[in-house]
């Protein structure tokens, strides 16, 4: 004879509670956490772009470079690193007007070849669902940034973007973590940098963050490891089931 459904008894009553209360508190956990991801190496793949418009800068100071070039293990620092190496093969040392060069060229035409890396977008989207908060931090001129996010359709996942600026005072990814840290009121140990490069593990460490090396950008394996990388992810596709990983303490499936 059918009696109806039986009642919950006092034990199932607390294991259902302490369930949800869990499940509530690594919501919450997450929640209050915050990742600061990279762009170049990290989100999108900038090589063609910023190859074409550093030949150019080459051209516009009167050099002739060789057009198979392969500037690879330079992208990453700041550009004014970057164009100085480039610079002393031909002996020349006008930097500034070099990456002055580049900027005219990158922001007509170079920034619209930048693609981003399969799955970046699927997990961008996991982990603005699951509630966490997303900040980009490049070396790349904020402004560059923008638009390439806004052309990609992906400025919306993030609540604040930021990069170098001309004043030059967060060219190093030290400062412009700690810059984002404080304006944004942001607690060192709950957040997380994401980035392909040792300068952002090294940044990271160097204001209190973890780091999370990507093994998909420019930066190698051995790179981010010897930078002190606290974990690295193979795939973009897995990228938010690492990061939610990380600041949740859990281990999610593959």
């Amino acid at each position: 004879m059918f009696l109806g459904p039986v009642a919950n008894g006092p034990k199932q009553t607390r294991n259902q509670t302490n369930l949800s209360s869990f499940a509530l508190g690594r919501y919450l956990r997450i929640m209050t956490c915050t990742v600061l991801l990279d762009l170049d190496g990290t989100l999108i793949d900038s090589y063609p772009g910023i190859l074409a418009s550093c030949l150019a800068a080459l051209r516009a100071l009167g050099h002739e470079p060789d057009e198979t070039l392969d500037i690879r293990h330079t992208i990453g620092p700041p550009l004014e690193d970057t164009m100085q190496i480039l610079l002393q093969a031909h002996g020349d040392d006008r930097v500034a007007e070099a990456v002055a060069a580049y900027r005219r060229h990158y922001g007509e035409s170079g920034f619209l070849e930048s693609v981003p890396y399969p799955g970046i977008g699927q997990s961008l989207d996991e982990m603005k669902r699951t509630g966490l908060r997303l900040y980009l931090a490049t070396s790349k001129r904020a402004i560059f940034a923008s638009r390439i996010l806004d052309h990609l359709k992906f400025a919306t996942y993030f609540d604040g973007i930021y990069g170098s600026v001309p004043s030059g005072e967060l060219d190093h990814k030290p400062e412009l973590l700690a810059h984002i840290l404080s304006r944004h009121a942001l607690s060192p140990s709950d957040s997380l940098m994401v980035g392909d490069r040792r300068h952002d593990i090294s940044g990271a460490h160097a204001v209190g963050m973890r780091g999370l090396g990507v093994l998909w950008g420019y930066g190698s394996r051995d790179e981010l490891e010897t930078a002190g990388a606290d974990r690295l992810v193979d795939f973009p596709a897995d990228l938010a089931r690492t990061v939610l990983s990380m600041v949740s303490g859990k281990k999610y499936p593959s």
